[in-house]
């Protein structure tokens, strides 16, 4: 018995070191997921403060910069999708592709009166941790000279060997949860018609164009 009672703690000794052994051997990457997000969100930050920093732009420069940053750096049908939640699969194809069209201009309009707000301002990532197996979220602030910091995470998605960018959260407040919220309400007040929401973002669109 004590043969069998010592080769079981063998053997479970084994287990263990192999174990800590995965473990020790997997924190560094994840580790080095948050940092790699860290320094890709930073650089995107940068990027943003100085269009909008830039006086030589024009408000349809701005625009078309931050459509190719957009496309660029964020996953805009993952977006897309979240945000419509229950509404995509009732949606047709033709509506479907509509949509993510529609959905596009319309959050590089938010995305480029979001940071014309910051014009003149220093952007600055404070910290990085891994959220679940191929998410990371970043912490950063908008440091401005004659108010407090504001603050803006960032989740950050690996998808292959880049990193796409799945939601902005500004002073705890997520934008693609706001925004899912707002479209489910157009959808429900119109008796559950999703066209209603197209026709929303249509308008909302050549608003912001008529600006």
């Amino acid at each position: 018995m004590k043969t069998i009672s010592m080769r079981r703690r063998g053997l479970f000794g084994i287990i263990a070191l192999a174990f800590a052994g995965f473990v020790a051997s997997a924190a560094p990457a994840r580790a080095d997921i948050s940092t790699d997000a860290a320094k890709f969100v930073q650089g995107l930050g940068d990027k943003a403060i100085a269009v909008v920093s830039d006086p030589k732009n024009t408000p349809q420069q701005r625009q078309a910069v931050f459509r190719e940053l957009l496309n660029a750096n964020f996953d805009v049908p993952t977006i897309g999708r979240f945000v419509l939640g229950r509404y995509w699969n009732a949606a047709s194809q033709p509506q479907k592709d509509e949509y993510q069209k529609l959905f596009e201009s319309m959050i590089v309009n938010v995305y480029a009166e979001r940071f014309s707000q910051y014009a003149g301002e220093k952007f600055k990532v404070t910290g990085g941790r891994p959220e679940g197996e191929r998410d990371a979220v970043v912490s950063s602030q908008v440091l401005r000279p004659n108010g407090p910091p504001v603050n803006v995470a960032w989740r950050v998605r690996q998808k292959d060997a880049n990193f796409k960018i799945i939601d902005v959260v500004v002073e705890n407040v997520s934008m693609s949860v706001t925004q899912r919220s707002e479209f489910a309400s157009v959808i429900e007040s119109n008796g559950g018609r999703f066209d209603a929401l197209l026709d929303a973002l249509r308008s909302r669109i050549q608003t912001a164009q008529s600006q």
